[in-house]
């Protein structure tokens, strides 16, 4: 499809701008103004006895070094969740680090690369969780990475954002052709079984949240666009603000798909 394929290509952009080197023990990226609070965020969790982040290692103003998670991550991480056990393995670990947030105070100087909800939140949110964040070992969720739009936030924010992609919320052409799956899958007992392994409420409207989470991640996307900021400007250029609105019509089409 047009909105993966502007997707895929933007990020190759991403890589000319943020360089990132791998090493056996570490991670090497730019730095960017969101860093020294990211860093203070995954100590935190860290010092609770939580080794499913990374471990900050150095920072400065051009490069922040952490700990690598050795495991499938990115591309190769799809894979992973397709079968239920690994979708549950990522809703447990999703609310473990959701429960740790809780009682983090950030610095008095926080910068946040994301901006926080407006009705504000209980909880420190990823706000990217999808499969790509996550490290993956023998089909299980071990880790979740790449922090930069660490937020202020509700629960539901991460895990509508999340449900979008595990379930997936998404048509059959890109369950099949853009995630993988080897046939169409029951998205509406894949919600369950998240929300289930998460302890998410079970009167939760899912369509709604989810509508409401991508038509944030809709606006965040244009403002980043706006600033100039990559891979987000190449996106918007590329037609994908279009194709996310008509991916969310479509689940406003399907809500059978997804009722509870």
């Amino acid at each position: 499809m047009a909105h993966d394929e502007a997707r895929n290509r933007a990020a190759e952009v991403n890589e000319h701008f943020r360089p990132v080197e791998l090493s056996a023990e570490t991670v090497t990226r730019p730095a960017g103004p969101q860093s020294r609070t990211v860093h203070s965020f995954l100590r935190h969790l860290r010092e609770k006895g939580l080794e499913c982040v990374p471990e900050p290692l150095s920072l400065d103003e051009e490069t922040e070094v952490l700990r690598f998670i050795d495991g499938e991550s990115g591309g190769d991480g799809w894979k992973n969740q397709h079968d239920e056990q690994g979708l549950r393995s990522a809703a447990h670990l999703l609310r473990r680090i959701h429960d740790a947030s809780a009682d983090w105070d950030p610095p008095q100087d926080a910068v946040f690369n994301a901006p926080p909800e407006t009705e504000g939140g209980d909880i420190f949110a990823h706000g990217d969780p999808g499969p790509w964040n996550f490290v993956w070992r023998d089909g299980q969720a071990i880790a979740l990475i790449d922090w930069d739009f660490l937020r202020p936030a509700s629960r539901i924010a991460d895990v509508a954002y999340a449900l979008l992609w595990f379930a997936p919320m998404r048509d059959d052409e890109s369950s099949l052709e853009w995630h993988h799956f080897p046939e169409v899958p029951d998205r509406r007992a894949r919600i369950d079984a998240f929300l289930e392994a998460y302890g998410m409420l079970a009167d939760l409207d899912v369509v709604e949240a989810v509508i409401r989470r991508r038509h944030a991640t809709i606006e965040h996307v244009r403002l980043l666009a706006d600033q100039g900021l990559e891979p987000q400007k190449t996106w918007v250029a590329q037609g994908s603000l279009e194709e996310e609105a008509a991916d969310i019509r479509w689940i406003e089409e399907n809500r059978p798909l997804f009722a509870r």
